[in-house]
């Protein structure tokens, strides 16, 4: 998890917001604002500990996600707009220019439980054929991106 060692001390001010930008009426939206919080402590807490990438995909959440989607519960309404350049602090990120927080949420979604279903049928994800390492890296920037996204100053 040598990929997160740079971003280490951002990460800590964006869980920060996350945890007062979760103060909402709104409980989907608060579920959601908390996983996501959850989810990147998971990363750091992951990287500072040195666990395997079977640690950390066991402690991925995405029952909020789960439960929104029962819910009918529109994702941009985490944070209305687009992705702009102002918004992405990590050039890999550049690709997502244009996305919503709607479209960014699916894709965590769609990549905790492709990791999850890889880990279940080989045991363990460091078995697998797959790079999960890199899946692992995109996913977290995925998260932090959509952090970045909520906390900027765009409407």
């Amino acid at each position: 998890m040598n990929w997160i060692s740079a971003t280490i001390s951002p990460l800590k001010d964006l869980i920060a917001f996350l945890y007062n930008k979760g103060k909402t009426n709104d409980v989907n939206k608060r579920q959601i604002i908390r996983e996501l919080r959850g989810n990147l402590i998971v990363f750091e807490n992951a990287f500072i500990n040195q666990v395997t990438s079977d640690v950390v995909i066991d402690n991925l959440a995405n029952e909020a996600i789960k439960e929104a989607i029962r819910a009918n519960f529109d994702f941009d309404k985490i944070k209305s707009g687009k992705i702009h350049t102002a918004d992405i602090k990590d050039e890999r990120n550049r690709k997502y220019e244009g996305w919503t927080a709607g479209r960014l949420l699916e894709k965590i979604d769609e990549k905790i439980e492709e990791l999850k279903t890889i880990k279940r049928l080989k045991g363990s994800a460091d078995q697998a054929k797959n790079n999960t390492t890199l899946m692992l890296s995109n996913l977290y920037f995925r998260m932090k991106l959509l952090a970045e996204f909520i906390q900027g100053p765009r409407s």
